[in-house]
């Protein structure tokens, strides 16, 4: 019985082919094969694979592994049909070559989100700037086209993916400690010794400043107006907001209290008498 069926002369035309009932049947156990193949293999991605990658890069390639087995399964099954595809691959080309031009940069964001998949510069929360487009902020995520940016004033920025995939990204958060750096002006006339001393010991009275590595403040510059100190501390990576609006006040509050002028900026004029041009008379 099955035989006849597989034997059966009632044919089918499918673009221009001849196709048996029973070839049509082989083509949709092919099918039936390959979607469960395309199940079994995303849910074992899934179940082993997917929970060491970031989710949006999961989420990706689960696609992308279900949906290319399908569609290998569908060539099979045109390719054991005997299905000419020759009229359609030919305008396909060309729509293709068409579709390319006009969908340039969609292509290369897709193949910069891949590429920023796999290579991870950044993870979700980080905090990371793109200097060339002057953008700072937290990363929320990466999409197949777009990278979103979570801003310091609470707007969320598109950028794509071409852009942050061509572009230097400083990641903030990459490190767990982080390095804050300060400029402390003090008049000439003051003992610069006496300040580094001042300096370091309003600084080791912040409870989230590292004491290894430790603090560190030297003279910079002499500058116009005043001898410019440097000061270089080392926090947490999270601890930021405990820190850095608070450093350089404590700093002047000490320095005050030790009296210790800071200078405003100073500019001397030398107010002279013209010079008479000879041969003229008072």
């Amino acid at each position: 019985m099955v035989f006849d069926i597989f034997s059966d002369s009632t044919t089918v035309n499918i673009l221009g082919s001849e196709l048996s009932l029973g070839s049509i049947i082989i083509g949709i156990i092919i099918m039936i094969v390959g979607v469960t193949i395309a199940r079994v293999v995303s849910t074992v991605f899934k179940k082993y694979f997917a929970a060491n990658l970031p989710d949006n890069t999961a989420k990706s390639l689960h696609k992308l592994i279900y949906y290319g087995i399908i569609i290998i399964s569908l060539l099979a099954v045109t390719t054991s049909q005997g299905i000419d595809l020759s009229g359609l691959m030919v305008a396909g080309g060309i729509f293709g070559i068409v579709i390319g031009f006009a969908t340039q940069s969609v292509v290369s964001n897709a193949i910069s989100g891949i590429f920023l998949m796999f290579d991870r510069p950044a993870k979700t929360g980080d905090l990371i700037e793109i200097k060339s487009s002057n953008i700072y902020g937290r990363l929320m995520d990466v999409t197949v086209f777009s990278t979103r940016i979570r801003m310091f004033d609470g707007s969320i920025m598109r950028v794509p993916n071409e852009k942050v995939f061509t572009s230097e990204i400083r990641n903030v958060s990459g490190s767990e400690v982080r390095r804050i750096e300060g400029i402390v002006g003090i008049a000439y006339k003051e003992d610069v010794d006496q300040a580094i001393e001042i300096i370091k010991k309003s600084v080791a009275k912040n409870p989230y400043i590292l004491r290894e590595p430790a603090p560190n403040v030297w003279t910079e510059q002499l500058a116009d107006s005043s001898v410019n100190l440097k000061v270089l501390t080392w926090i947490p990576r999270d601890e930021w907001d405990h820190v850095g609006p608070v450093l350089l006040k404590n700093i002047k509050k000490d320095i005050d209290d030790a009296g210790i002028e800071i200078p405003f900026p100073q500019r001397t004029i030398w107010y002279g008498e013209p010079k008479k041009p000879k041969g003229e008379t008072p």
